[in-house]
């Protein structure tokens, strides 16, 4: 059994362990809360978005309009991929999730894959594994806005539009509620016609009521429209994936410090009685040796 003196240390250093992980989880709890109103705040927003862009390209005029951000391309020769994940870590299995669903879905594709990340994570995840890398995002700031979002979609947009690649995949993890996050992988241009209602393949979005083909007038014109509101709600989708990372991020960070928590308490009550039995048994040994020379001294007295 160690030492009084060696367990009363690692008794404080589970303390002080202790300490840091309660205040990151108050910390990751408040973050959380604010994160989770935004999300949610502009999720019906961002869906109906999703719906409009849909029901635009499945207008007959689309086809003719061929709008950039509509065009498909009949011979795919490279994908590309938004990657969304954390610059920090002690957020669970958060990162790691992200990371091995956007691994498998590109080690399936039989195309070369050219990666834009958004956190420090991921690149270097994707960077380790001997990806390509074309651009990088990091240190956004912790409420993002819009603006902060139309660099990183300009980038994606702009490879897109120029050929670079021919396919762009969006992959972030969708904010379900505060103890589950899901990875979620969609594909985010060309935009596809889809029925007014389907929405991107996600765990807390209902696909809706299938509707029919639905011709409406436009004014001024559909070409007019899809050249002002295609980049714009393009922006959106990437920005509403944003704010669904950010909110699964601090959801998992607060859930991963509780628990770390949790565990240090109960790994504290252990030390404190093996603490207890180690003092015991020293005062016990200590006693039987006064107890010993009592007699050993007697012995000689009466000798």
């Amino acid at each position: 059994m160690p030492s009084t003196r060696e367990i009363r240390r690692r008794i404080r250093s589970v303390k002080n362990i202790s300490q840091v992980t309660r205040a990151m989880q108050m910390v990751a709890a408040s973050k959380m809360r604010r994160a989770q109103e935004q999300v949610l705040a502009t999720r019906p927003y961002s869906e109906k978005a999703w719906q409009i862009l849909t029901h635009l390209a499945s207008q007959r005029g689309a086809d003719e309009i061929a709008h950039p951000l509509l065009q498909v391309r009949e011979e795919i020769k490279s994908i590309g991929m938004l990657l969304i994940t954390a610059d920090k870590g002690l957020c669970g299995s958060y990162n790691h999730n992200m990371v091995q669903a956007a691994a498998r879905f590109i080690s399936e594709l039989p195309y070369p894959v050219e990666l834009v990340t958004v956190g420090k994570r991921g690149r270097d995840a994707m960077w380790r594994m001997g990806q390509t890398i074309v651009s990088e995002f990091s240190d956004l700031p912790p409420q993002p806005g819009l603006l902060d979002v139309t660099p990183i979609a300009r980038t994606v947009m702009n490879s897109f539009v120029s050929g670079q690649v021919d396919v762009v995949y969006l992959a972030h993890t969708d904010f379900i509620n505060t103890l589950t996050q899901r990875p979620a992988i969609w594909q985010l241009l060309p935009i596809r016609p889809l029925s007014l209602g389907v929405t991107p393949v996600s765990e807390h979005r209902e696909s809706g009521e299938e509707l029919g083909q639905i011709e409406y007038i436009y004014e001024p014109d559909p070409h007019t429209i899809l050249s002002t509101v295609l980049p714009r709600f393009t922006e959106l989708q990437i920005y509403q994936a944003l704010l669904e990372s950010l909110a699964s991020e601090h959801s998992a960070r607060m859930v991963a410090m509780r628990n770390a928590t949790e565990n240090a308490n109960e790994l504290l009550a252990d030390l404190t009685l093996t603490y207890n039995r180690a003092r015991q048994e020293a005062i016990t040994k200590e006693m039987l040796d006064i107890a010993g020379g009592a007699e050993a001294l007697a012995k000689v007295r009466a000798a």
